[in-house]
């Protein structure tokens, strides 16, 4: 029964920030009388859609959630309270809700009102799925997911700037699909200009949960007839910028642009650290980077790269390419960001390698 609460809550992903994934099963006799995810937008959490499935009595009944129930009061009442009021006996939680307006206090209020909790089943899985939520709580900022498709000798482009396409449509289909449980997708000026990309998700039946657009562009440069700015304001875009002219930034606004001034990192570029916090507060949870190499460069010397999807092409592309990732300035190797090895696939004729970086 976790286990299927656990699925109705990758379900949810991507679209439910700033509120976490959850999934909930409601059982009794060994039936299932009731089921629910949080919706999008993060409302009914998934208890309450669970009790609103129910098509019976649920008292007596027993609860799987894949996380702790709710105790304050936001814009919607305390979901410990709904159970409460339903009448069920037991409430069986994967974890206890890190966030500091619940942390225990869910699983306490349960108690006191004589229904028998018991935590920890599913914990490994339901910690994994609300990886980002749990890490935007802890630091303040979002689970940053590198996405990149190159060659054996981790290229993106021939040294002309030809990419289409290094990988093939399995992998740009899986790409999408990454795309989809994602809150977010992370590009800089250098994509936007290059190739004028929609950033949306075109996979069959997913086409309405795109995620939002950022764009990191320290001058405010994108072109007001790029794809990300005339459609905007059908699927968001933000654009964080060091500095940019007043009159860029308000025509960018004009066209529904979302425009954040951040901080200069050197040469003027945009902050990530500073980017990274406002998106946090923002609460999004989980950001997928796609472009480019400088892009991925910043992030990972910063440190916030958690997460990397590598999917590799059977080609060679040699020194005199676009490398997949810009200069670190390392001094040695003890200073290189590391990663283990999470997972390893083929993907059409093409292998996706998936990595999280190591503690």
């Amino acid at each position: 029964m976790m286990r299927a609460a656990l699925a109705l809550a990758r379900r949810s992903l991507g679209r439910t920030w700033p509120n976490p994934a959850v999934g909930c099963v409601i059982v009794r006799d060994g039936r299932v009388i009731g089921r629910g995810r949080t919706r999008d937008g993060g409302r009914p959490h998934a208890e309450t859609d669970a009790l609103a499935s129910a098509r019976e009595s649920v008292a007596g009944a027993t609860v799987y959630v894949t996380l702790e129930p709710c105790a304050h009061h936001g814009k919607t009442p305390p979901c410990a309270d709904a159970l409460i009021a339903a009448g069920v006996t037991r409430v069986v939680s994967a974890l206890e809700d890190p966030d500091p307006r619940v942390k225990g206090q869910g699983h306490s209020r349960l108690k006191a009102a004589g229904i028998a909790v018991e935590i920890g089943e599913g914990a490994a899985e339901a910690a994994e799925i609300n990886a980002g939520f749990f890490l935007r709580v802890r630091e303040g900022r979002p689970l940053f997911h590198l996405k990149l498709a190159s060659s054996l000798d981790g290229r993106i482009a021939t040294a002309s700037g030809e990419s289409k396409w290094i990988t093939g449509d399995a992998a740009r289909a899986d790409g999408h699909r990454l795309r989809s449980i994602h809150d977010a997708i992370l590009v800089g000026a250098g994509t936007v200009a290059a190739d004028d990309p929609e950033l949306t998700c075109r996979l069959p039946g997913l086409e309405a949960y795109s995620p939002d657009r950022i764009v990191l562009d320290s001058t405010g440069a994108i072109s007001e007839t790029s794809k990300l700015a005339t459609t905007a304001r059908a699927t968001p875009v933000l654009l964080f910028h060091a500095g940019a002219p007043p009159a860029r930034t308000a025509l960018l606004r004009k066209k529904g642009i979302s425009v954040i001034e951040v901080p200069a990192r050197g040469e003027a570029r945009v902050d990530v650290v500073a980017a990274a916090r406002e998106l946090g507060g923002l609460g999004y949870s989980n950001v997928l980077i796609e472009g480019g190499g400088q892009i991925a460069a910043a992030f990972l010397r910063a440190g916030l790269v958690d997460r990397i999807s590598s999917y590799r092409a059977g080609l060679v592309l040699g020194e005199d390419s676009r490398s997949a990732v810009g200069p670190l300035a390392l001094t040695g190797l003890d200073f290189a960001p590391r990663f283990k090895l999470v997972s390893s696939r083929a993907v059409g004729a093409d292998t996706l390698e998936t990595w999280y970086r190591r503690a």
